[in-house]
């Protein structure tokens, strides 16, 4: 007789903005006279830009033409996209990353949900607290935690490394060493950043402990301040320890389109096994690529007009992130991000809990942020709004929150 995934069983409740999604819903439901400005789910609102727009009509008419149509993509993905991510995301940077270590994949967001299946299912996973649900999510489903204890609101057997205002949100080296770690740079949600001199101590303890980082950058392109790393491959010996995955959906408004990329070094090897062969078989196997006009699309991004255009909707977005911050902070919020991320990481006040405050917002100003606490317990008392709205609906969502 069959059976069921029982290790699905231990995640509690439905997933974080499905929650939303339904509270969301049914208050319209009753209130049909009310406009809502969501400021929660990270999805942009800015058209493609005429740039990418171009690439796809001319990969769409390529594919109309017998001589120049394409059936499947290759399993690591089509080499002059990989070619130019190798030059224009590592190499410029002085990252010695090569076409053949990048993966083009269908999103960060599987990719760092489906990296999981090449490690043993004993490995022992560390994670920032508050964190991405996806990370600790896959590895539940993976059967790689213990129970979910409902009063710490955590699962046994995983590392929480607390992220708080003390540390700039950024998490201390565990005294217990795991596994596999993830790290999100700048970060989802808390919007912090962190700087090189305390990336390499990651890296150094990761290489000196068998470690191995899972480092998500997919917001890099936010980054606006000098001296913050744009990837781990900038510092000393992380291609030895370190698997990064980058997105083209916030940094190119891809969202709808669905495209990232993986980066696995042939360097980064355990008990001897190369960890690049095991991804590449899974590609070969569960293939997640994108099609040949969306990897056209993700090319033009790296056009010089490509270039121009992306930075220009980066501005709007990181605008909408300073009218937010500072729209906030002057009604007397303690908030912090905003600067290298599109997310605003803000205290509730009066000690109120993250869904209390998403009731308060949603009915009273109408605004639709996310609880804290839905990203891990050190998210309680915290709540993020994101900068991807429209301009007018931003200004908006600000003046009834201070209205409140």
């Amino acid at each position: 007789m069959a059976k069921v995934n029982r290790d699905y069983q231990k995640l509690p409740g439905s997933y974080l903005f499905s929650t939303i999604g339904k509270k969301v819903r049914e208050y319209e439901a009753a209130n049909p006279g009310k406009r809502v400005i969501r400021l929660g789910i990270g999805d942009v609102t800015q058209p493609l830009s005429p740039e990418i727009i171009k690439a796809l009509h001319s990969a769409v008419d390529e594919m109309g033409d017998a001589k120049t149509f394409k059936g499947y993509a290759p399993d690591l993905g089509y080499e002059f996209l990989r070619k130019v991510i190798s030059e224009k995301d590592y190499k410029a940077r002085s990252c010695e990353i090569g076409p053949d270590e990048i993966f083009i994949s269908d999103g960060a967001k599987c990719d760092c949900g489906n990296i999981q299946e090449i490690f043993s299912r004993d490995n022992v996973v560390a994670v920032c607290d508050p964190v991405y649900p996806v990370y600790v999510d896959s590895n539940v489903m993976a059967g790689r935690t213990g129970e979910y204890d409902p009063e710490k609101q955590r699962f046994n057997g995983v590392v929480y490394m607390p992220c708080t205002a003390e540390t700039d949100f950024v998490p201390k080296l565990p005294e217990e060493v795991p596994d596999l770690i993830y790290l999100c740079f700048p970060n989802n949600p808390t919007g912090a950043v962190i700087n090189k001199e305390r990336l390499q101590e990651w890296v150094d303890y990761a290489n000196m402990n068998g470690s191995v980082i899972l480092y998500d950058s997919a917001y890099e392109a936010y980054i606006s301040e000098p001296g913050i790393p744009h990837s781990i491959y900038e510092c000393k010996g992380a291609e030895n320890c370190s698997i990064e995955f980058r997105s083209f959906s916030k940094t190119a408004g891809f969202t709808g389109l669905r495209l990232g990329y993986t980066v696995v070094p042939r360097a980064l090897k355990l008990e001897g096994v190369a960890l690049h062969d095991l991804w590449a078989r899974r590609h070969g196997t569960k293939y997640n690529g994108a099609p040949y006009i969306v990897q056209r699309a993700g090319e033009a991004v790296y056009s010089e007009k490509g270039r121009q255009e992306i930075e220009k909707q980066i501005g709007f977005y990181m605008e909408n992130a300073r009218l937010i911050y500072e729209g906030l902070k002057e009604a007397g919020y303690q908030v912090s991000g905003g600067v290298n991320a599109p997310y605003i990481w803000l205290r509730t006040p009066d000690d109120m809990t993250s869904w209390e405050f998403f009731d308060l917002l949603l009915n009273k100003a109408n605004v639709v942020g996310t609880p804290g606490s839905g990203f891990g317990p050190g998210g309680e008392h915290y709540f993020r709004l994101t900068a991807f709205g429209n301009r007018e609906n931003t200004v908006e969502a600000v003046e009834r929150i201070k209205r409140i």
